[in-house]
């Protein structure tokens, strides 16, 4: 079984032509990842039938590695550097940190608006807003749909700051691209695997949310439908499992799986403590503790009037708030060698 093969330093291009040739021969893809000293090309595809030495005997190959996991694109075997996503100049992954923050869902042009001003006075980078919403119940605030794109387009534009939202369908993905700079594929969404082939085909930077009941191994090989359609845009979010307790939190935040997906992959790893607790007063502390961790951004909702918020106003946290949130986490941000 050949997954990966290592070419000799100083490889000629021809030599990794001939590789490349021979893998679309027997129908699998290949990609190439050309590093400072050595290229390496990765199979595409189910590759139990190929033996290592159909590529071993080829000039120019070094070595030929099988990797066992069923994601590729996604594993730290295959691309062993960190990958760093950039969002109009903003860094995203490996020695750059994010916070994105913002309402639940886009209300009003005012509510962004005033919210928008105050978290980028504060230090975060992008602004978070959903126009579609994904809920529980069909009776609840569903968003404001195309009309909240418009708002959080004039927003965008005045604040130029760049935003994230959500998209629920295939059908939304070309829409919502011409706004958001950042596609987020939502918990419910995880397992959608036509819309995570659809955003791979973009070249828009996507937010894959854990699902609240997935396993890790599931988490990523749903990224890898996205990497595999060849956008490698690809930021991982954990955004908390469901459990047995839910009198004191909505969700329990595995912040175990911060330091295990940074061994097994080389993606940028932010988590969301508003949805991993559903408490407004544990999302400093879990934010503290997702850095501690190792992760690389935050997404924290935010509400001018959490109180009055359509979605989510018990576990957003206010401008002030925000504002503390901020001049606590960044001793660890600092503490971690991170840059913001």
């Amino acid at each position: 079984m050949a997954d990966l093969i290592i070419m000799r330093q100083g490889a000629t291009e021809e030599e990794i032509e001939k590789v490349v040739e021979k893998i679309e021969k027997l129908g699998f893809q290949a990609h190439v990842s050309r590093g400072i000293e050595r290229t390496i090309i990765g199979i595409i595809g189910d590759t139990r039938s190929i033996s290592d030495e159909t590529f071993r005997i080829l000039p120019g190959v070094s070595e030929v590695i099988s990797i066992l996991k069923e994601y590729k694109l996604a594993s730290r075997d295959f691309h062993p550097a960190d990958t760093i996503i950039d969002v109009n100049g903003i860094k995203i992954g490996e020695g750059y940190f994010v916070i994105m923050a913002g309402p639940c869902s886009v209300e009003n042009k005012k509510q962004l608006l005033i919210t928008g001003k105050y978290i980028k006075e504060k230090g975060a980078k992008i602004l978070r807003g959903a126009v579609f919403k994904p809920r529980t119940s069909p009776y609840s605030f569903l968003g404001l749909g195309t009309e909240g794109l418009k708002i959080v387009k004039e927003v965008k534009e005045e604040l130029k700051m760049p935003v994230i939202t959500e998209v629920l369908s295939t059908e939304e993905v070309e829409l919502v691209s011409e706004v958001s700079d950042i596609l987020q594929i939502g918990t419910r969404n995880m397992f959608n695997y036509r819309l995570l082939e659809r955003v791979g085909k973009t070249n828009k930077p996507v937010l894959l949310k854990r699902n609240f009941s997935a396993k890790i191994s599931e988490f990523l090989n749903c990224a890898e439908y996205i990497l595999k359609g060849g956008n490698n845009n690809v930021i991982l979010c954990e955004r908390g499992i469901r459990t047995f307790d839910s009198e004191f939190t909505r969700n329990i935040l595995d912040l175990s799986s911060i330091p295990i997906l940074k061994r097994e992959t080389h993606l940028p790893v932010v988590v969301d403590p508003s949805h991993g607790t559903g408490r407004r007063e544990l999302i400093i502390p879990m934010s503290k503790a997702a850095i501690a961790a190792g992760a690389d951004g935050l997404l924290i909702e935010v509400h001018f009037k959490p109180e009055e918020a359509l979605s989510d106003g018990y576990q957003s946290i206010n401008l002030e708030e925000f504002g503390n949130l901020m001049e606590e986490i960044t001793p660890f941000i600092k503490l971690m060698k991170k840059k913001m």
